[in-house]
Parts: C-alpha cells; sequence; structure tokens
C-alpha cells in the first residue's frame, strides 16, 4: 500500500467519523427539541447579556509569560495576529446583579468584595475567583441556551484593542535597572489607586465598542501563567507553565491563583496586585454549538 492510499484512508476515516459525530448530536438536538417526538422544551430561561461583536483584523501585544535569557527576565516578545474569524463578547464585565442571580439560583457561591457599593448601583462583580467565573459561565449557558465561557489572554488583547496593557520595561543589559523600573512602576501603581467599582459604563468604550476594560476591575482569562527561557537567538529552549494560575488583565496584567477572590489579600504570583477581580465572557458562534448545548443539557461532556 503507498503513503498516498495510507493518506487517503486516514481521510475517508476522518471524514466518516466525524460525520457519524454530527449525525449522533444532530439527532439529539432534535429528539430533545421535540423536532421529533416529545412535547417542546424551551431551553432559554434568561436574557443573554448584551455583547460586541469584534470583527476580524490583524492586531499586535506583548506575549503572556515571563521570559527569561541567561537566567535574567526580559520583556515578552511582540505578537502579531492575524484574527480570521469575529469574536463575540460582553460589552460590560458581569455585573453584581447578574452574578446575584446566580447566587439566588445556588449555582454561584457569593461574591467576597472589598469594597461596599450601595445598592441599587449596578457595578461589575467583584471579589470572585476564577472556579466563581467558570461557575457563572456554566449556568449561563444553562440558562440562555448558549455556549458562554472566560475568554484567553489573546483574546482579551483582540477585544480591548487599543487598552491593553504593555508591561514592558525596556532591554538594559543591567538587571539592576529592571529591578527599579519595576519598583518605579509598582509604586505609580499603588499611588494612583481608586479601588472602590464604578457603574456600567463609567470607563466609556475602547474604539471596538466594549466597555471599562482597563478600569479598575482586572478580568480572569484562561491562560496559564508560563515562564519561557530563551536562547541567544531568540528560539524558545524550554518553557513551564502553571495551571493553577492564571492571567488576569486590566491596567496591567497579574497572575492570580486560581481560588484568589481578593487580590488584595494574597495570591498575586507576580507583580503589583490588581484592584479588583471580576470577568466579561465570550459567547460561542460556531453553528453547530445549539447542537452542543443541547446534547450538554442530557449530561453528556463534549
Amino acid at each position: 500500500m503507498t503513503a498516498l492510499s495510507i493518506k487517503d484512508d486516514i481521510l475517508h476515516a476522518t471524514l466518516v467519523g466525524s460525520s457519524i459525530f454530527l449525525a449522533v448530536v444532530a439527532g439529539a438536538f432534535l429528539v430533545r427539541t421535540a423536532v421529533i417526538g416529545g412535547d417542546p422544551v424551551v431551553v432559554a430561561v434568561a436574557d443573554a447579556p448584551p455583547i460586541v461583536t469584534v470583527a476580524p483584523r490583524t492586531f499586535s501585544y506583548r506575549a503572556s509569560g515571563e521570559y527569561y535569557r541567561n537566567g535574567y527576565e526580559i520583556d515578552a516578545p511582540m505578537r502579531t495576529v492575524s484574527a480570521t474569524q469575529p469574536l463575540t463578547i460582553t460589552k460590560y464585565q458581569v455585573s453584581r446583579a447578574e452574578y446575584a442571580r446566580c447566587v439566588a439560583d445556588g449555582a454561584c457561591a457569593a461574591a467576597e468584595p472589598e469594597f461596599r457599593v450601595a445598592d441599587g448601583i449596578d457595578v461589575p462583580v467583584t471579589g470572585v475567583s476564577f472556579t466563581d467565573a467558570e461557575t457563572y459561565a456554566t449556568w449561563l449557558s444553562r440558562q440562555t441556551g448558549e455556549t458562554w465561557r472566560l475568554p484567553t489572554d489573546e483574546e482579551l488583547a483582540f477585544a480591548a484593542g487599543s487598552r491593553f496593557p504593555d508591561d514592558a520595561l525596556g532591554s538594559s543589559a543591567n538587571p539592576a535597572d529592571r529591578w527599579l523600573a519595576t519598583y518605579r512602576k509598582d509604586a505609580e501603581r499603588t499611588a494612583n489607586r481608586d479601588g472602590v467599582p464604578k457603574p456600567l459604563g463609567h470607563f466609556g468604550e475602547n474604539e471596538l465598542g466594549v466597555a471599562d476594560f482597563g478600569g479598575n476591575v482586572w478580568e480572569w482569562s484562561t491562560t496559564c501563567r508560563q515562564r519561557v527561557d530563551l536562547d541567544r537567538s531568540q528560539a524558545e529552549r524550554s518553557a513551564a507553565g502553571s495551571c493553577g494560575i492564571y492571567w488576569a488583565a486590566g491596567q496591567h496584567r497579574a497572575a492570580m491563583v486560581f481560588f484568589v477572590r481578593n487580590p488584595k489579600g494574597g495570591g498575586c504570583a507576580v507583580g503589583a496586585p490588581p484592584e479588583n477581580l471580576g470577568f466579561r465572557l465570550v459567547k460561542e458562534t460556531k453553528w453547530y454549538e445549539p447542537l452542543l448545548v443541547a446534547v450538554r443539557s442530557w449530561g453528556v461532556r463534549l
């Protein structure tokens, strides 16, 4: 048998397997939604939050991670990404009122905000961990019949546009210069703090219509903290990540342990702690998402 025929057989098997999977998912969806027998089932029981659809474009941002060369930390490289698909993301960070509905439903743990805001003023929910944010996304998906999830660090950079932070400190060969630059930046951040959450929309919109990014609520992402060692040619020699620690982005990036709700109480793995921890969500819009939602509603993990 030639290599070409083997490749054709593999391709054929892949296509057949994919077709069978889609047929099973579609059949489950039709039964679930009563297109084939049974009474109609209404999946959505809650309104979805306001969204923004960010159009595809080419953009640049500084890579996440801690980069080292010869044992000394350096600035992470810039990355240029050509996004070919739009991104649908919530216009605002998830609000206190929205999160409270999940708590009232018994699905989410109560938030633990550091700052108290008067009732009747809808502000972003704060005092929530990475785990809390993922739990809310699962609950919202179940309530709306859609698929919601936390964004990656790259997706946050894509949606934040010109507001996404660049934490570069310069390229001095003297490690002491970098230490001093870090100290000055952290001192500036501490001096200019106003941690009380503000009403939704207070910090305005960026050029893409996304509101409040870079205010005083940092946003969880699903991107793990990673240390990357470079060789002299700038190629990655080794990389080690910790997926119990995730990047949160706002006025700057902060690496946060997954269970932390109040960043000032500890758990910031590197750099100055955020003022507050909150989140916004990405909505999956692929054509087959309704099918997957229907199958998941049966308790099937995909």
